[in-house]
């Protein structure tokens, strides 16, 4: 399939027709990106950032007939007392991860099997400020070498600690509890929630939301996301907004950190599209945007009712994407591996202390390293 699209207004809407068509350090130079479900996912967690910007579209008038489409874990039970402390400035953090579990609709949009296994090429730490106006989203490449903590998963199971692994074998190895005590032990910072998206509900969500509007600066091709933009204003559907946030060598340097830019840019258009929408006039599309989403998201237990997790997405509809400052975490390049990162531990903790005592992060944090502006794309919805 090409997801090739022609200027808005004029594009095919969803309904319509469209165009068809954990490892260890390892040596060696770059290895050519991997294809399938695994290079969507940096930014299918923001498919939970729609689910908390409606609540403040009317959203939760329906949900109460949604509630047992959630499902929830109990990271609190897992993760024990030995944690960071909470923050008493009014703060907080959630953990947003992309989960590409390979059963279901999964299996069908990426291939591969059913093999009962599930991973996380997502993760964004969700700093919310006090007052709830203003948020840092802080993403942590997938390839990141870290050091894994030992943790408990939520059905009772040990994992021993692991040296030199990358970020994201944290899930596969322990789920969500393993993942949200190694982003704890990384970064010093107490999640106070969770929320994981499924790679099928990024889709749905999408198409629900009748699109996202981007505008690329310049051509965008990749045969192995089989996305092909010309420059120009598109509004994307759910299957073009698959391949436009998992190209990596069709835009910017070609590496991953590169993609977590442009995914950076797409979050932005498309917080701005939900908050756009105006649903309060359409009950049929507001109800089956609630549908979707509660279908598709996780969440910690104590956001696992319709009730707590409407409530909690009320306080954030005031933050807007012109409100969100989108880092990713300082790393550099392993000289060993090309295919892997390392913390550049000084400024990273730099970020740290920023959003522990709730401040600005400081440009001279990520001043030279994997962030800002994603080549070829902008907000096209300002």
């Amino acid at each position: 399939m090409s997801a090739e699209s022609t200027p808005d207004p004029a594009i095919p809407g969803p309904g319509q027709s469209r165009p068809t068509g954990p490892g260890h350090r390892g040596k060696g130079r770059r290895r050519r990106p991997r294809t399938g479900r695994r290079k969507a996912l940096l930014v299918a967690a923001w498919s939970a950032a729609g689910i908390v910007v409606l609540g403040g579209t009317g959203a939760g008038v329906l949900y109460f007939k949604l509630n047992g489409n959630l499902t929830s874990v109990d990271i609190d039970a897992a993760l024990g007392a030995d944690r960071p402390e909470k923050a008493d400035n009014g703060s907080e953090n959630i953990l947003v991860l992309g989960s590409d579990t390979r059963s279901g609709g999964n299996k069908k949009l990426g291939g591969g099997t059913d093999d009962g296994t599930a991973r996380s090429d997502t993760a964004m730490i969700v700093h919310v400020y006090k007052g709830h106006k203003k948020a840092s989203v802080v993403s942590i490449p997938r390839d990141t070498l870290i050091d894994r903590p030992d943790c408990t998963d939520t059905d009772g199971n040990e994992h021993p600690a692991a040296e030199g692994v990358m970020f994201n074998s944290a899930y596969s190895t322990g789920g969500a509890a393993c993942a949200v005590k190694t982003v704890e032990s990384v970064s010093g910072l107490r999640m106070d929630h969770y929320l994981e998206v499924d790679f099928s509900g990024f889709q749905n969500l999408i198409d629900d939301l009748g699109g996202v509007r981007v505008t690329t600066t310049e051509d965008i091709k990749d045969p192995d996301s089989h996305l092909d933009l010309p420059a120009g204003t598109h509004r994307l559907d759910g299957e073009q907004a698959l391949g436009l946030v998992r190209t990596r060598h069709g835009v910017g340097d070609g590496s991953d950190l590169g993609r977590i830019q442009l995914q950076q840019a797409f979050v932005k258009a498309l917080v701005h599209q939900v908050k756009d929408i105006g649903l309060l006039g359409n009950p049929k599309k507001l109800y089956d945007i609630a549908d979707t989403a509660t279908k598709t998201v996780t969440t910690d237990s104590d956001l696992g009712s319709v009730n707590s997790l409407m409530s909690f997405a009320t306080g954030l509809k005031g933050i807007g994407p012109d409100k969100m400052h989108m880092v990713t975490m300082p790393v550099v390049y392993d000289p060993a591996d090309a295919n892997r990162v390392l913390v550049e531990k000084d400024k990273a903790q730099q970020v740290w202390t920023a959003l522990k005592n709730d401040r600005p992060i400081p440009e001279s944090a990520t001043k030279g390293t994997a962030t800002g502006e994603a080549k070829g794309v902008v907000n096209a919805g300002e």
